[in-house]
């Protein structure tokens, strides 16, 4: 459907207004203007600041025609934030590059999104020299009010983004401010979020949940939002303690980070009181414990950079409900389940892949018309990629991506499954499931672990006891098992599944299995 088309029906509906970043920043900045917006390092961004700068941005960015679309490539940090705001009052497109992305991705989103000019750190200036677009010096901008043309509107097209992605080049996903605006309500019903409350997103800012968590609700609220250039898990924990936050938003790997360092046992960390996360699939044993040591609410809304939310889990949720389901159906979105055939199974309760129709959703793919053939059906419903079940109370449960399934023998076996189950070992902090390619099988099921500091990684024997005493059937059992320094990660900071088939790949060659036994 035609992005107005789709603009006007969620307005008809009431799930879409006016309401925009740059008109919201200037609020604050006439209202509360020594109040903090944005916190990093002993650094302080006031929200007058935040107007003025973004002003003055604005007004260098004014030498590119409306409509232009610029290239955004910064490490984590209030300059991004002011940058898509400048670029929002000049009435450009913001194409946003993660900071982890590799030379090839930033120059396919550029090159894909007919990017005129890229805004970056001198470090990464080759990329816009081999496209041949210049970079933009922020610091010629002159002191000013923002250039007389006409903003970005909160139904236009605001920012562009690669798919956060674990194979391939990715794709670029168009999006409208209105769709997080109201996912923004959505996270402050369920979070029971509020002005007083302080934010921090450690999740690099072009991608879907690094938007609404540091450049929608913080600013929305007008909150002040916690950044890190570059995430560790003792500089995280400092400023939580220092800033005294009450809402963090992370990826389960990064949460699994602070649990695994030794400064969680010594930082105060009382103020937390909700923590969104999400990407992957939520470990329950290791979020039970983020729960107990912190006292907060671990929270997650399940959906992707294209859908926005399909279910949510809220504070009134039970422990097992928040942690073992993706949260119940969001009314608005209209949620279904569809089978190879495209069937709906939303009835029965499924498994099928989920899909959903509603305000929350991108406009699709830029200029793409195949992956957006595979993104929707033919009468509009949303594809997630995820294998579903809903159950009788509404709650959502995903066995795995359609294409993160081990065959074994013809027997569909899901990594999420096993990732959590072998995650339960004591020393193991994190892992990974893939499937190795067999002769025989077809498939089997290889782990990649990385353990705790300081302690022994488990045999392939002991972990396989572990899951036996734990009542594991022995089809999500791993038949090999290997042990990394460090899990690879894709430029939105997920676990790069790729990478590791490609590294079982490499390891099968000449030999009886991924450890060359």
């Amino acid at each position: 459907m035609p992005f107005d088309a789709l603009a006007a029906e969620f307005r008809a509906a009431g799930y879409w207004d006016d309401t925009t970043i740059a008109a919201t920043v200037a609020r604050h900045a006439r209202e509360r203007p020594d109040a903090t917006a944005f916190v990093e390092g002993d650094g302080r961004l006031t929200w007058a600041d935040y107007n003025a700068r973004s002003d003055a941005l604005a007004g260098l960015f004014a030498r590119f025609a409306p409509g232009s679309r610029v290239g955004v490539l910064l490490p984590d940090g209030p300059l991004v934030h002011v940058v898509f705001v400048a670029l929002e009052k000049a009435g450009l497109v913001v194409v946003g590059i993660g900071p982890r992305a590799g030379d090839r991705e930033a120059e396919h989103v550029l090159r894909k999104a007919h990017a005129v000019a890229l805004v970056t750190t001198p470090q990464r200036g080759d990329v816009a020299a081999r496209l041949g677009i210049p970079v933009v010096d922020l610091d010629a901008a002159p002191p000013g009010k923002a250039p007389d043309r006409e903003p970005v509107g909160a139904t236009d097209v605001f920012l562009v983004n690669s798919t956060s992605g674990t194979t391939g080049l990715p794709k670029v996903v168009v999006h409208a401010q209105a769709r997080w605006c109201f996912f923004h309500r959505l996270a402050v019903t369920n979070g029971r979020l509020g002005p007083d409350d302080v934010f921090m997103s450690v999740i690099p800012a072009p991608f879907g949940f690094g938007l609404w968590t540091a450049h929608f609700t913080p600013t929305l609220l007008g909150s002040p939002c916690v950044l890190m250039s570059r995430f560790t898990p003792e500089g995280c924990l400092d400023l939580i303690e220092r800033e005294r936050v009450s809402v963090i938003a992370c990826v389960s790997t990064q949460f699994v980070m602070l649990l695994n360092t030794p400064a969680f046992a010594t930082t105060d960390t009382s103020s937390l009181r909700v923590m969104f996360t999400g990407g992957e699939m939520v470990p329950y044993e290791r979020a039970a414990e983020f729960e107990n040591r912190t006292g907060c609410a671990v929270l997650q809304f399940y959906g992707s950079n294209e859908t926005g939310a399909l279910s949510a889990t809220t504070v009134d949720d039970s422990r097992d409900r928040r942690l073992r389901t993706a949260g119940r159906i969001i009314p608005e979105m209209h949620v279904r389940l569809f089978g190879d055939d495209g069937s709906d199974l939303t009835a029965s309760g499924g498994p099928g892949v989920a899909g959903c129709r509603g305000p929350a959703t991108c406009y699709g793919y830029l200029d793409d018309d195949e992956a957006n053939a595979a993104l929707s059906t033919a009468d509009g419903w949303m594809l997630t990629g995820d294998v579903c079940t809903i159950d009788d109370d509404g709650y959502l449960m995903v066995a795995g991506r359609a294409s993160d399934f081990i065959i074994r023998g013809g027997k569909n076996i899901s990594a999420a499954v096993v990732e959590d189950e072998v995650a339960s070992y004591p020393s193991i902090a994190i892992a990974a499931a893939v499937a190795a390619p067999d002769d025989v099988f077809g498939e089997r099921v290889c782990v990649y672990v990385e353990v705790h500091a300081g302690v022994a990684a488990p045999t392939l024997d002991e972990l396989r006891e572990h899951l036996a005493a734990r009542g594991v059937g022995k089809e999500s059992w791993p038949e090999y098992l290997v042990v990394v320094d460090e899990l690879p990660r894709s430029s939105g900071g997920k676990i790069a599944k790729g990478d590791l088939r490609d590294d079982v790949r490499r390891r099968l060659v000449g030999t009886d299995g991924p450890n060359g036994s």
